[in-house]
């Protein structure tokens, strides 16, 4: 009876615009694009590339491998899977605890963009300068009733299409958002492309220039690319597995997760190509840092023609590609309680909304009423120390756990987790990669991990 209980996605299509949609997100459309402006335009992008290849792929199979073999979220995925006797179920305490500390700051973020889309809808920012726009966002921050108000209404929202069920709901409303964001892009792409003076923008992008590069150190560089790779699919938290769970055994997992990385890059790459020959076109610095979405751009979008409308479609798609990420990380949630209450799903999200509200208030009060607090040293916030435990802990730690069980006969075991991985028809996964996968793969991730307090403690 539990089992029939569960329901899944209908389509192909769904699953994988659905799990593409947990891995789009604020890594590829704020991140990505002022990272790659701060070490160097196109020779970032081609690390990053071969990171997201050689890091990415095999985890997010391995994720989602041990989501379809046990039909569970990772609250109960170990527990089905496990040798007799383990404690790889463990990992389930870790994997939830991720996805609530993710919601509880990334609810505020997306509210910044439900924000900027109304401001600039109505006009607010025309006619401003940089410091005119800065001064609006910054009062957004001193604001904790605007910022909580926003805050909540996309949990509003996001839990809303959770409650609708997985295919009437997740599925079919995240299918929507996702074709409208990569329909913008493309439209917002064209127009920055076809700015006068574009083409230095799009050199600097697309033509590699590996000595600028070098400025900022090649070791910099690389685990800045590492870095950006690994986060931006948001794996090792189980919020894949989830929607592993829900397909059929059709398709072999690797080819599934090559077309989530191809979109997930997609957007990445495209929402560089939308930024860079804007900023050229209207002599603003690519390297402005995390201000390059919310004071450089809007001054940008001032100046275009039309800009109030490029402005609403940009901040349009940026609320999209937040609120695919909330849905799926809340739809992740939903599931995990499920699979350990065994109670109703609608009664755990009329719960989960007003609890996910509750626990994202600090994030808000970390900018204004509680900005005393300053967990990870001076200047650093409520926001900051909830990004470093999911970014540089729980993130890589979790790969770890994945990559460990999938690859150690004293977890799920290599042929248990091939035999899932090639079950269908596609890409199979590549035998040959195995001594990577069990012992080179987690020694990157090892490093990322300990660097990632390197340069917290050291770098400062």
């Amino acid at each position: 009876m539990y089992l029939l209980e569960r329901s899944g996605f209908s389509t192909r299509l769904g699953f994988i615009l659905v799990s593409a949609g947990c891995a789009i997100g604020l890594g590829n459309v704020w991140r990505f694009p002022y990272i790659t402006g701060q070490y160097g335009g196109a020779s970032f992008v081609l690390i990053y590339l071969l990171f997201l290849a050689i890091l990415g792929l095999p985890i997010m199979v391995a994720e989602f491998a041990v989501g379809r073999a046990s039909i569970r979220s990772a609250a109960m995925s170990f527990d089905v899977l496990e040798p007799k006797g383990t404690k790889w179920h463990w990992h389930k305490y870790t994997a939830i605890g991720g996805n609530m500390i993710l919601m509880m700051f990334y609810t505020t973020v997306a509210g910044w963009m439900l924000y900027y889309l109304y401001k600039t809808a109505t006009g607010a920012f025309e006619g401003l300068d940089a410091a005119g726009i800065g001064a609006i966002f910054g009062a957004l921050l001193q604001d904790p009733v605007t910022m909580g108000g926003y805050m909540t209404a996309i949990v509003v929202l996001c839990g809303g299409v959770c409650y609708l069920g997985v295919e009437a709901g997740v599925e079919r409303i995240t299918k929507f958002m996702m074709t409208c964001l990569l329909v913008l892009m493309v439209i917002l792409g064209i127009n920055s492309v076809l700015l006068p003076g574009a083409g230095e923008g799009l050199k600097y992008y697309l033509y590699p220039d590996f000595g600028r590069l070098m400025e900022h150190g090649l070791k910099e560089v690389i685990f800045a690319a590492m870095g950006q790779a690994f986060f931006t699919l948001s794996i090792g938290m189980g919020s894949l597995a989830v929607f592993g769970s829900y397909i059929g055994k059709s398709k072999r997992l690797t080819g599934e997760a090559v077309w989530i990385i191809v979109l997930d890059t997609f957007v990445a790459i495209m929402a560089g190509l939308i930024i860079f020959p804007a900023c050229f076109s209207y002599g603003v610095s690519p390297s402005s840092g995390p201000n390059l979405l919310f004071v450089t751009l809007p001054n940008v979008f001032n100046a275009m023609p039309f800009g109030r409308m490029w402005g609403t479609l940009f901040f349009l798609f940026m609320t999209f590609a937040a609120m695919s990420t909330v849905i799926a990380v809340f739809e992740n949630l939903v599931v995990c309680f499920f699979d350990l209450l065994h109670i109703d799903r609608r009664k755990i999200i009329c719960a989960g909304i007003p609890l996910v509200i509750l626990l994202s208030l600090p994030c808000v009060l970390g900018f204004n009423e509680w900005s005393w607090i300053q967990p990870l040293g001076k200047g650093s916030g409520v926001l900051d120390l909830e990004d470093f435990l999911v970014s540089n802990n729980i993130l890589p730690l979790g790969s770890l756990v994945y990559m460990a069980f999938c690859t150690s006969r004293y977890g799920w075991g290599w042929d248990n987790f091939i035999k899932e991985a090639d079950t269908g028809r596609g890409m199979a996964f590549p035998k040959w990669i195995r001594f990577y996968v069990t012992y080179i793969l987690p020694l990157i991730v090892l490093v990322i991990f300990v660097n990632g307090y390197y340069a917290l403690f050291f770098s400062r």
